[in-house]
């Protein structure tokens, strides 16, 4: 992802989620995927997929049994 593409990605999640606090970050050493945070506190994963000549994001969130506690 280059740096276009991650601020192109921000700006759709915080109009998407009405939350001006999400930020995407490109990955150290990755050019395949990015992170989210929500403020500080990271979120998930955006991989980029090229499958069949067009590109689509895919957004992975784990959420843990402690973080329902």
């Amino acid at each position: 992802m280059d740096v276009q593409e991650v601020k192109k990605l921000d700006a759709y999640l915080k109009k998407l989620f009405a939350n001006p606090r999400i930020r995407v970050v490109p990955r150290p050493k990755k050019d395949d995927s990015a992170e989210v945070y929500i403020g500080e506190e990271f979120v998930g994963v955006l991989f980029v997929d090229d499958e069949d000549d067009e590109r689509s994001y895919n957004f992975q969130m784990a959420i843990l049994g402690t973080d329902l506690d």
